[in-house]
């Protein structure tokens, strides 16, 4: 077998709670505009569109509870979202069986430099820009399905610097998470190691240096985030 040309990158984890071994992160899809009421702040009609997803990179995965600010944006947005991590995967794959590939759930955040988003999204080009920047998916630790079941409602919340700025409940999204991993599944081959951020309720906004951003899903768990 060759030598690589030099070493490999090192493989994105999670941790999982209450185990001693990793979650290795192999993609990242982000549903977008999956809560009605984040969809209409937004500036669209959540009835009329079926679902889409983007990416993030594996390494946009940070869980060292900081979130630097990054560079050429003066505009980024928190969004608190349910991150799904899958145990198994497949193409095709039925809603009826589309749990039975969930291995866990955990909090995470999908920040956004929103500027660099509105930009692309007028000039009609990708997201990735605004999106899969470094450290952009500060996440928490992962439970298992086999803990928590598959929950289908659970108060989700952010608070910045005290301040609640998220509220919604599982229950609100618009495409539940059997009916995104099978809508994925028809276009791409799923698998292990792949997470699924399953979207945000409204309330997105602007984040400084010096803010504190406290994450939490009931029954899953939360996550503190500074950002430096």
């Amino acid at each position: 077998m060759p030598d690589f040309a030099f070493p490999p990158a090192k493989t994105t984890t999670l941790p999982i709670q209450d185990r001693d071994v990793l979650f290795p992160v192999r993609r990242i899809y982000c549903i977008g505009r999956n809560y009605a009421d984040h969809a209409i702040e937004m500036g669209h009609d959540p009835d009329k569109e079926p679902p889409f997803f983007f990416q993030k990179n594996p390494d946009n995965a940070d869980t060292s509870g900081v979130f630097p600010y990054p560079a050429e944006t003066s505009d980024v947005h928190h969004e608190v979202e349910l991150a799904v991590a899958l145990g198994s995967g497949g193409t095709d794959i039925p809603e009826s069986t589309a749990l039975s590939h969930v291995f866990g759930y955990g909090v995470a955040l999908d920040m956004t430099r929103r500027d660099l988003q509105g930009q692309m999204k007028k000039a009609g080009r990708p997201w990735e820009i605004g999106k899969a920047f470094e450290r952009s998916a500060p996440m928490g630790a992962l439970v298992t399905a086999d803990r928590v079941g598959h929950p289908e409602n659970g108060a989700i919340t952010l608070h910045v610097n005290g301040d609640l700025r998220q509220s919604g409940d599982l229950n609100q999204m618009i495409w539940k998470v059997p009916q995104m991993i099978a809508w994925l599944s028809r276009f791409y081959t799923l698998a292990a190691g792949d997470v699924i951020l399953s979207g945000t309720p409204a309330g997105v906004a602007a984040v400084k240096r010096g803010d504190r951003m406290e994450a939490a899903i009931d029954g899953i768990g939360a996550l503190s985030v500074e950002v430096t």
